[in-house]
This record gives structure tokens, sequence and C-alpha cells, in this order.
């Protein structure tokens, strides 16, 4: 029986080994996306600017030693782009940094490029408005509080200034719609969905408190509570817009987005807070196929 058994595995070792480099070799599937990875200029980088705008959200406070556990409603926030001047200066200058950046890192994956696979960064900043009324419930100095308060930068001063950085893997859809394609004047739509983490820097005062990180070139990242960028939560996205070539491999993409993310832990002074946010996004960016 076990000579038996020895022959039969010894045959079906021989049918692989032997058949299945030429049924690789048929797998059009296979091919196909063997040739997607093996030709050159099925990667592309793109580099751009944006704008955001947030819908009103809760914000959850915890700070036990102090005795609060309280939530504000429906806080407004706006984004901090850089002025037009200021942008200009930092390309000059070669600080692309200072305005709310987004990065696009991606590989075709069909030999029509059709669909790619990429990383993205949206260097995005939220700050909650100053002036307006919203309603807080829960306790403050271990006492119920209820009603509404006037935010001032002294006592709920509460930005994600340094970036509310959102980090993700995107599946990134093509379809052509005018001119020769992979060629200046091509133009083509394009639709992006995808996951990743949130890796936010707060910064932030709560009645006359200040949460304080420590230098941002000491500790950088990512989950002591002294970090300067922490990793607080997970975001989801989808993107839609258009993408024209200008030269050879050069294009420009314009492009709005729409994603969810839900904030955990964000550092306050002796505590922390958590959020969940809807964002719209609209990039303008310039990239090269490499």
């Amino acid at each position: 029986m076990r000579f038996v058994f020895l022959r039969c595995l010894a045959c079906v070792v021989f049918t692989v080994l032997h058949f299945s480099p030429a049924l690789a070799q048929t797998d059009p599937t296979k091919a196909s996306f063997d040739k997607a990875l093996n030709n050159p200029g099925n990667w592309y980088l793109s580099w751009g600017y944006s704008r955001q705008q947030y819908a009103p959200s809760d914000i959850h406070v915890s700070q036990p030693d102090l005795g609060n556990d309280f939530t504000l409603h429906k806080v407004k926030a706006k984004d901090f782009p850089s002025s037009l001047p200021g942008t200009f200066k930092s390309i000059v200058d070669l600080d692309f940094t200072s305005p709310q950046e987004n990065i696009r890192f991606g590989r075709y994956l069909t030999p029509e490029r059709d669909f790619a696979i990429e990383f993205s960064l949206d260097h995005t900043k939220y700050n909650t408005n100053f002036g307006q009324s919203v309603r807080i419930s829960g306790t403050k100095a271990n006492a119920p509080v209820s009603g509404n308060v006037t935010l001032t930068p002294t006592n709920f001063t509460y930005n994600l200034h340094n970036g509310l950085n959102h980090v993700m893997i995107n599946g990134v859809w093509f379809r052509d719609l005018y001119g020769p394609k992979n060629q200046p004047g091509h133009l083509q739509f394009l639709s992006r969905v995808g996951a990743g983490i949130l890796l936010p820097h707060a910064d932030n005062v709560i009645d006359g408190n200040q949460n304080a990180v420590g230098p941002k070139q000491v500790n950088v990242c990512c989950t002591a509570k002294n970090d300067w960028w922490q990793l607080n939560g997970w975001t989801a996205g989808v993107e839609l817009g258009f993408r024209y070539t200008v030269y050879k491999s050069v294009y420009l993409e314009l492009t709005t987005k729409a994603a969810y993310g839900a904030l955990h832990g964000v550092p306050v002074y002796q505590g922390t807070a958590n959020q969940k946010i809807w964002m719209s996004e609209q990039v303008l960016s310039t990239g090269f196929n490499f």
C-alpha cells in the first residue's frame, strides 16, 4: 500500500512540474499581468495641492484626572491652505510641504493602463472655527454640564494642523475619453477607491491647557504619547476626476474626493479625544509616467 501511495505521489509531482510551465504560459490573465509588470513606463508619480471642506461633527473629550468627559456637538471646522503668494514661495524655495499637498504613487497592472494600484497621501488640515456656538453635554470637573458654549482660542482650540494625514492604498480605474492614447491631448476619466490609516498631528487647547507632544525632529512617529504624528484611526474614500496628458509622459489631474475618517485617542491635555469626520476635497496635481 505504501509503495502504491508513493508511486501516485511521484506521478502527481511529475505532472505538476512538467505541465505547470506550459499552463502558465498559456494563461492569458497571467501573461497580461506579466506584460504589464515588465513593460517600462508603467509607474506614475504626482504631486498636487488641495482644498477641503468638513461636515459638522461631534468631538468627545475624555480627561479622567480632571473629571472631564464631555461632547461638543456638531462642531464646524475648515481647512488651512497657504495663500497664493505663500504657495508660489514654497515652490520656489523647494518647500513643498507647507501647503496642503497630495501625493499619488502607482503602478499600472494591465498593458492597456486602465487599472492601477497606488499609494496616496493627503496632507490635509483641520481647524475648528472660533466664535461658533455649539451644544455641550456630559461632565466637567465631575459635575454635569449641558447647554451651549462659544468656542474661543482659550476654551477650545482643536487643530489637526500639521496634517490630518490620510495614508491610503487605492485601486484606480481609467477610461479613455478623447485623444491619442498615452499621447499629448489624451483625456481620461479616472476613479479611485481606497482605505488606510489616519496619521494626524494634534495641536489643541482645552480650558486654557495646551497639549504638547514635543519637538517635531525628536519624536516623529507613530504610537508614543509624545510623538509628533500619531496613528489615531482609519479612513476610506472615493475619488473621481480627469487626467489630461500635456507633454510626452507629463499629465495634469483634477479630482474631487469624499472621505470618511474615524479618529480615536487623539491626544489632548491629560486625556484623549474621539471624532468621526466626513471630508470633501478638491485636488489639482501634476505628474508623470516613468
